[in-house]
This record gives structure tokens, C-alpha cells and sequence, in this order.
């Protein structure tokens, strides 16, 4: 998402044209939290990171999290895992170290962005 035309923004352009996005009201404000971190004033503007949001919460499909697994070793990241298991996600995709170590996790593949794009699907 920080650098246009990357493989992170590839992935993510893939997952909104041709896939489903799963989200949370608990991941969504994560990631609000996140973007909004001035160490990514150089990258990409707040009104651009403000309109990401916008743009990711029209068109993802909000997940009711009813079954909880405590299982990633940064506590936090488990509500990640959550969405992808109560949506029934093939795959996790992130950058994060401690959802990464859990691949594969309860049936679905947890890869970065790069691994997403030699599935060929990017």
C-alpha cells in the first residue's frame, strides 16, 4: 500500500477486483491506528491513507467474529486470525512475522504478499 504499484499493493488490488476482503470492526480500527503513524508521512499522504480506509471499508465484507483462538505469540495479531477463520479465508496475507510463523494454520496458508504473487494470481 506504501509504495504504488508494489507487491503489497498489487495483492491488495487483486483481493478487491477479483476476491473477497475480510475485515472486522477490530481489524479495521487496527489498521486505521497503524496508517495513521507519522512515520508514514514520507510514504503516502493522511488524506490518501484516510481515503484507504474508506475504500477498503466499502467494499469488504465485515466477518462476526463468534469463535476466538488465542494461538499467535503477539496476542494482538490473533484478530487477524480470528476474521480469517469465522469468514472461512484460503489465506491470511500479511507481513507480520508472528501471524507468518503459524503457516499453515487450521486449513488456510498465512504468506506474504510475494508468495500471494507467485500463486499467479497477481
Amino acid at each position: 500500500m506504501l509504495t504504488p504499484g508494489g507487491v503489497a499493493a498489487k495483492a491488495v488490488d487483486h483481493v478487491l477486483a477479483s476476491g473477497i476482503l475480510l475485515v472486522s470492526e477490530d481489524t479495521m480500527n487496527e489498521l486505521a491506528r497503524v496508517l495513521d503513524r507519522p512515520k508514514f508521512d514520507s510514504y503516502i499522504s493522511r488524506e490518501d491513507r484516510r481515503r484507504f480506509i474508506e475504500l477498503l471499508g466499502g467494499v469488504a465484507r465485515i466477518v462476526p467474529v463468534a469463535r476466538k483462538v488465542h494461538a499467535c505469540r503477539d496476542p494482538k495479531d490473533d484478530m487477524f486470525l480470528n476474521v480469517a477463520l469465522n469468514g472461512e479465508a484460503k489465506a491470511i496475507i500479511t507481513g507480520d512475522g508472528d501471524l507468518l510463523a503459524l503457516d499453515p494454520f487450521h486449513g488456510m496458508r498465512i504468506i506474504t504478499p510475494a508468495e500471494f504473487q507467485d500463486w499467479g494470481v497477481t
